[in-house]
């Protein structure tokens, strides 16, 4: 689908303090209408409070801060959005029907509620009370509620906490329907193969900054690692000792082994076991690349607080 060229939410070197933290130092993101990015990042990167900035809910200290080109804290702005924190405080005693209903009523063009649900997956629980669902439906309720007013762009904090992979997959589907109809996606997730499945872009963070900003692809080729997979009577210990190896671990009969130069790895596998079989070679997945990303960074970090 075609897109605007003007991003339709941005920080311009956005700068936010408490106190002696500086929780964003000059950060630089935007997202484009119809796009999903990713924001990741380990614990207190800042991922919270650029998303609390975006959203109006706290002012930034230095820079700028646009939501659909104007102020965040606008109603104008915020009857665009739809938001699923990752905690959730809903009054208990109303049924979730009622909740979609008062929530919709904020909205000037929400959907109906018979679409709204069939698009979240939550028809049978329409006439249960919310305090009385299991966690991972509470969650399928959050993620209703945030889409009823139909959204220009949705807001998601791990929105798959506490999800069984089934209803995790059928929200991945509804998420795909939302941007095939033109919805913008702003994600942060643990799960790392949630954002490789979903994400146009990805952004990482650590210590308040972006680190690193591009496609799921773009993040792997930063990496050199490589996986290879197969079945070898080959033991642990001897492939340990092998300085082409970063780790090598065994899953039943099957080899798992973490390579930069695999080429190599794969030439001295077939050399010295001739019975060797089901071999597979792939490139770094997502977290192999956010590991090896933030833990650069981390160094970096410590370097230059040791020279401080």
């Amino acid at each position: 689908m075609p897109r605007d060229h003007e991003p339709i939410a941005r920080l311009v070197g956005a700068i936010k303090r408490y106190g002696p933290l500086t929780a964003l130092d000059g950060v630089d993101l935007q997202l484009q209408r119809g796009e999903l990015l990713a924001l990741l990042g380990p614990n207190g990167a800042g991922k919270t409070t650029a998303i609390g900035l975006l959203l109006g809910l706290i002012r930034a200290d230095a820079g700028a801060v646009e939501l659909f080109g104007q102020d965040p804290q606008r109603i104008e702005a915020r009857r665009r959005i739809g938001l699923m924190l990752q905690n959730a405080e809903l009054p208990p005693t109303l049924r979730v029907g009622e909740l979609l209903r008062l929530t919709a009523s904020y909205y000037p063009m929400p959907r109906t509620l018979a679409e709204t649900a069939e698009l979240a997956g939550i028809g049978d629980l329409l006439k249960r009370p919310y305090a009385k669902l299991s966690g991972g439906q509470q969650r399928r309720v959050q993620f209703a509620l945030a889409l009823c007013g139909r959204p220009e762009l949705l807001f998601l904090d791990e929105p798959t906490v506490g999800m069984d992979i089934e209803a995790r997959q059928k929200l991945w589907a509804a998420i795909r329907q939302l941007l095939a109809e033109g919805c913008s996606v702003l994600l942060t997730t643990h799960y790392l193969e949630e954002a490789e499945a979903l994400a146009d872009r990805v952004c990482v963070m650590t210590h308040g900054r972006m680190i690193h900003e591009g496609t799921v692809e773009e993040l792997r080729a930063r990496v050199a690692l490589k996986r290879i997979r197969c079945l070898s009577a080959l033991s642990i210990d001897t492939l340990r000792g092998w300085p082409e190896i970063s780790e090598v671990r065994r899953e039943s009969d099957r080899l798992h082994i973490t390579a930069a130069d695999a080429e190599t790895v794969v030439r001295r596998l077939l050399v010295a076991d001739l019975q060797l079989r089901e071999l597979e070679v792939q490139r770094a997945g997502l977290a192999e690349a956010f590991t090896e990303l933030t833990r650069d960074a981390d160094e970096a970090s410590d370097t230059q607080r040791e020279a401080a």
